[in-house]
């Protein structure tokens, strides 16, 4: 997905963006809630806290679905 449509997806949506980090030399992911964006910047709301990504610094992106339910603890049988 190109930054265009990313830009286009409704806050809220979970997503996950990989983007370069460290001056470019390594790319991360980043997963979560689409909280905030800009004409330069997205925010994903990670389980580690807001990620703040420069858009230039996206090299893909997609909605994805909702995390599944958790599973009950299993019960020794």
């Amino acid at each position: 997905m190109t930054v265009e449509r990313l830009l286009g997806l409704p806050m809220g949506t979970r997503v996950v963006v990989r983007h370069l980090i460290e001056g470019g030399e390594r790319a991360s992911d980043a997963l979560g809630d689409l909280v905030a964006r800009d004409d330069t910047t997205v925010v994903v709301q990670t389980r580690r806290g807001p990620e703040h990504i420069a858009l230039a610094d996206v090299l893909l992106c997609k909605p994805v679905p909702p995390p599944p339910q958790r599973r009950g603890a299993r019960r020794p049988g």
